[in-house]
């Protein structure tokens, strides 16, 4: 069972209006929880793409980390909780569609971005201690899924920064590209009306963005903080960090790690979490809200049409 798409849009511009209306504790807290669902499926994409691609490939190492990814944004979506890259879609669509107003909008996405990164960081922080560290009570090192949470971190930072404006360019393209596929996930999710429904409504889009490569704000909030840690916490790592190319060419990044005095968490935020949030917005604002209110805006209901006044007389 499905909503037809115009009564899909009018529930995600509710969805967007009752969201704006939350309270900054439910915000933040909401926001947390959302966060760390997003971590469970970075980490579960660190942990079981680890050196796939050198046995079966890169472009099957990247279809693993998809394939397990999504289990973060259908937990966030089927238990309610906030997420930035969505509300970026449903707050302007709840505005287009006259539910509720710009500052309400404003307030929710700092207060979920906030909660997001919390949460975020939180779960790379017990990644970090636990499943990436091995050793006894007198020694500790970084496992194979540390390398790889190294690896990630390096390959979505100091190659666009190596690349200088066009590389941030590029990571905002990429941002816009993610939350484009995001939100249609999203979306999707509000179309289907069982749970098998929006199990794979949500799952396809999500393992289409991760596979491809493009950059999630809130997920980078995970990647980017456990693979700055595992490098601050063993530095030697550092001349370990390698991936593997589409044609089986193995890169070392300890070059690149080098040139640039190792990784920071400038280069966190200057040269992926900055561009990709304002590519996300974009991206999930303009490609799906604002497209899709242009698409459906003449058949809503006229409960959803922006201006309408319960209990207004019919021609007044």
């Amino acid at each position: 069972m499905a909503n037809p798409p115009v009564m899909t849009v009018c529930l995600a511009g509710n969805a967007g209006k009752y969201k704006m209306g939350l309270p900054v504790g439910q915000l933040l807290l909401r926001g947390f929880m959302s966060g760390v669902y997003i971590a469970v499926g970075a980490a579960l994409c660190t942990v079981c793409g680890t050196e796939v691609a050198k046995f079966l490939g890169a472009g099957f190492g990247k279809l693993i980390g998809g394939a397990v990814f999504p289990v973060g944004l259908i937990a966030t979506v089927l238990t309610g909780m906030e997420l930035f890259t969505g509300d970026a879609m449903l707050g302007p669509l709840a505005v287009m569609m006259g539910k509720t107003g710009v500052g309400s909008v404003i307030k929710n996405w700092v207060f979920v971005y906030i909660g997001n990164f919390i949460g975020s960081m939180a779960w790379a922080y017990l990644m970090v201690l636990g499943p990436f560290t091995q050793g006894n009570f007198t020694t500790a090192e970084p496992n194979a899924f540390a390398l790889n949470a190294v690896t990630i971190a390096v390959a979505k930072t100091l190659p666009y920064k190596s690349m200088g404006d066009i590389g941030w360019w590029s990571c905002l393209a990429n941002g816009i590209g993610c939350n484009f596929l995001v939100n249609l996930a999203i979306l999707l999710g509000i179309t289907a009306k069982e749970f098998i429904g929006k199990f794979f409504g949500i799952w396809f889009p999500i393992m289409a963005f991760v596979s491809i490569g493009f950059e999630h704000c809130v997920a980078n909030m995970y990647f980017l903080p456990a693979g700055l840690m595992v490098y601050q916490s063993f530095p030697k790592i550092a001349d370990k960090v390698a991936s593997t190319a589409a044609d089986g060419t193995v890169t070392y990044w300890s070059p690149l790690l080098h040139k640039f005095g190792g990784l920071t968490w400038g280069d966190v935020w200057l040269w992926n979490i900055i561009p990709a949030t304002i590519g996300n917005i974009i991206g999930g604002m303009v490609f799906i809200g604002v497209v899709y209110f242009l698409c459906y805006r003449n058949e809503f209901p006229e409960e959803h049409r922006p201006g309408y006044q319960s209990g207004a007389s019919v021609g007044k």
